[in-house]
This record gives structure tokens, sequence and C-alpha cells, in this order.
């Protein structure tokens, strides 16, 4: 039902699409991509930034002009570089994307999470929606716009990278620390963020991400002398954690807007209706209603945009059935919001769980543990560029009329900060539209409508243009 919707919804909004050579184009690449295996554990980047290489290459691009590069066999980058205008003296323009999905067990999935499937209007397979399909449009449109003779007024270059979802070789932090001459530019696209909300099909919103939650891992470790299981101990280290856990989940961090979701309720509370509106707008009252942030409290896109969350995601502990555990540990995932740090959350994770016989550490990327959690905070928002905001509600007004373009804060966190501290003003934005009940990023089953991914090419493709027409 939703991809029939999805189609119906894009018929009408949109009178020009894809022509069919770009559709099988388009699909072509994203089933290759997808089929390749890249996660941190058996997969391989580098097997990916090849195969987009050679298609780049075959369809005319200067060998001079794509590079596979990276700091070990496993974790290559590809960077193509579209040249622009001769004599330009405009910085280029630097699209970035992270090629590498996070883990899929066969056995969890109703289908094989690395076999591009075709299914009742979706594809199916593991990088679908985060973010292979977003890797597919953008080489798929630099394909198509070469084949036209498209001269933009700027270089366009398109970073696309390993470890954003996990690993030790993040690609944008490499590239940036090692050949920041291949990857410089005057703004950076990040098409991991935004997109199209739909609601059973129907857009309610084109969302650009105007800033992001900062990421952190932390370990909540309880150890034990331990003892036969027959005399079981009071100071129990399963239950030291678990009961850690508990509170943490009864325990919502504070709700709390700035500039940039505040915005984002403001539009919202004219979209939603009855008492979803009433709600969002009982929130953005001074002082805020509690009864109405709890209620918003259970959609997990407002409570996320409302406050820090941090989230159990793995269990270890014991070494024998019939022992008592010496030792037991949980990840805690956090995404924090804005203005505030790594150490200042571990440090409320400490006073929130009131436990001495606890250790709290942080988890570095690397997954090395510390007591201190770094003091950077994330990067405040940059400022919006008129060039981009005329081609991005220029276009969306075309393919989705009526429908409000809105800031948003990415309550995840993406590969936007290495541009960001590397002084590269960054933007999230995509034209893919994914219903609010059907996102099933890092989940299984993961899926992207048809008509969604072919109206994704279409809108990159006119974006695109739109930004970088040589301006007389």
């Amino acid at each position: 039902m939703l991809a029939a919707a999805f189609a119906a919804g894009n018929a009408a909004a949109a009178t020009v699409g894809p022509d069919a050579a770009t559709k099988s184009l388009a699909r072509d690449i994203f089933r290759e991509l997808v089929e390749i295996d890249t996660t941190d554990s058996a997969g391989s980047t580098t097997r990916a930034a090849e195969a987009m290489a050679h298609r780049l290459l075959e369809a005319g691009f200067p060998k001079a002009d794509v590079a596979v590069l990276g700091p070990n066999e496993r974790k290559g980058n590809m960077v193509v570089r579209y040249r622009g205008k001769a004599g330009s003296r405009l910085k280029p323009v630097l699209i970035i994307g992270h090629v590498d999905v996070v883990e899929a067990r066969r056995e969890d999935w109703s289908v094989d999470p690395f076999q591009f499937i075709e299914r009742d209007g979706y594809y199916y397979g593991r990088g679908t929606q985060d973010m292979k399909s977003g890797d597919a449009i953008v080489v798929t449109n630099l394909i198509r716009l070469r084949r036209e003779g498209f001269v933009p007024d700027r270089d366009i270059v398109f970073a696309m990278t390993a470890d954003e979802e996990g690993g030790l070789s993040n690609g944008v932090d490499w590239l940036l620390r090692n050949h920041r001459e291949l990857v410089d530019a005057e703004f950076a696209l990040n098409p991991d963020s935004g997109g199209v909300v739909t609601d059973h099909g129907k857009p309610l919103t084109v969302e650009f991400e105007a800033t992001e939650k900062l990421y952190a891992d932390y370990q909540v470790l309880a150890t034990n002398p331990g003892g036969h299981s027959s005399l079981p101990r009071p100071d129990n280290a399963i239950y030291h954690v678990a009961d850690a856990l508990a509170r943490l989940e009864r325990t919502p961090f504070p709700f709390e807007l700035n500039n940039v979701t505040r915005e984002y309720f403001t539009q919202m509370a004219g979209i939603e209706s009855g008492a979803v509106a009433a709600d969002i707008r009982a929130i953005l009252a001074v002082p805020p209603d509690p009864q109405a942030i709890e209620r918003l409290s259970k959609t997990p896109q407002y409570n996320s945009t409302m406050r820090t969350t941090c989230v159990a995601t793995m269990l270890s502990a014991g070494h024998a059935p019939n022992a008592l555990p010496q030792r037991a540990e949980a990840n805690v995932n956090c995404r924090i919001l804005p203005g505030h740090s790594q150490e200042e959350v571990r440090l409320d994770l400490v006073r929130l769980f009131d436990d001495p016989g606890l250790g709290v550490r942080y988890r570095s990327d690397s997954g090395t543990l510390s007591e201190h959690g770094s003091e950077r905070k994330s990067m405040a928002p940059p400022p919006l560029r008129p060039d981009l905001m005329e081609a991005l509600r220029g276009v969306s007004a075309r393919l989705w009329p009526g429908v409000p373009v809105v800031p948003v804060m990415m309550v995840g966190a993406s590969d936007s900060i290495y541009t960001m501290m590397a002084g590269i003003p960054s933007y999230g934005i995509s034209g893919v539209a994914i219903d609010r009940d059907d996102v099933r990023m890092h989940g299984r089953d993961e899926r992207l409508a048809v008509a969604s991914y072919e109206q994704g090419v279409e809108f990159y493709y006119e974006f695109l243009k739109r930004l970088t027409a040589a301006r007389r």
C-alpha cells in the first residue's frame, strides 16, 4: 500500500522524471553498491570505491580526476572531480557520502541483506536507506550531467567514503587530514541527512539538516569476585548494570530547544493537526507545558529532537552458567544536543546511576576507554547560503508543490562533523522520501520505495544543475 501511495504521489507531484535510460542506470548502480558487502567486520569499501571509479571512467571522466585511496586495502575511498567552467574562481562544492553499512545478519532478515531485491514496489537490502541510495544517486547524476555536456560554474567533487557507521578509518576525516587538496571546498552537501518526510506516501515536509547531534558511546561496568551460583550475593554485577539501565530508561534527559529545533516545531505546528498540533504549540510556549512534552515524547522523532537521548545498545556479562558473574558491562549510546559535551553527559550518567560500584567510561571511535570524555561539542549551525536555499526551494516546489521546506537538527550524527570542523560549512540535503512510519535504517528488512528512489535521482539532478548553473 505504501509503495502504491508513493507512486501515486510522485506521479501527481512531478511532471518530469528520469528518462528510461537514467532509471536503468540508476537501478544498476544501486544494485551494484548494495550487493558489495561494506560492513566493518567482513566487507570492503575499497571494492565499492573501485566499482564506482570504473563506472565513472567508462563514462569518460579523465583518469586524473578519479582516485581510489585510503589508509589500507579494505578502507578505500573514491574521489571524483567534475570539472567546472574554465577559469572559474569559485571554490568547489563537495558532496560527501559514506558507503559503509552497519552489520546485518541473514537470520534476522526475511531476505538476504546483501542481495538487491525488488518486491512490492520496494528495493530491499542493507544500505537502501542509509545511504547507498544517496551514493548511487550522485554517481548516476554525475554520469548523466557529463553525457549532457553540462558545465557547472565551479568544480563538483564527490567523496564516497569509509567508516561512518563504525571502524577506525573514517574516510572524510582521513581525506581531510591527508589529501585536503582533493576535497577542499567552499561548502559541502551531505545526502546522509535531510529528505522528504511522508505520511502513508503523502509528502509532509522537505527537510534539510541545519545542525546535528553529537555521537558518544559509554561503557557501564560492574565487577565482582564472583563465586558459586548456589551462594548468591546481593552485589551481583549483572543486577548492578541492569538496575542502572532501568533507571536510565525511566529518566529522560531534560527538554531543550535551540534556534533550529524551535523553528522546526514552529513549522510542524502548522503541518500536524488536532491534539498533536496543540501539544507542539504548548511546548513552544514560555514556559513549555510539561504534559505536552510528555505526550510528544512518545513519538521517537519528536522525543529525540527535544532532548539528548541515551540508550543501551549492547550487553555482556558472566563467564559460566553455574557461576556468579565476575563482570557485567553495557554500552550506552548517546546522541547529544548541541551545546553539550561528551564529558558533560558522562558525568550526567554517573549522577543518574548514583552507584559507586559502577564505572562509567567514555569509549572513543577507535574503542579506547577513558575516564573522561571529550569536551568537544557539536558545531554551531552554518549560515544559510542564498544560492543553496534558492535551489532547494525552487526544485522542491516543482517536485512537491505546496510542501514546506523545513530546517531540522539531525537526531543522529553524520560525517558533516568532520567537514564542519575543517571549516567547510555543511548542509544535509536529500531528495529521497521515507515514510515516517517506515524508517528502517540500521534495522532489519531495510528498504526504499522504487518511486522514492527514482524521484531522489531527479531531485539531485535538478538541484545540482540549479545550484551550479553558470551565471552571466
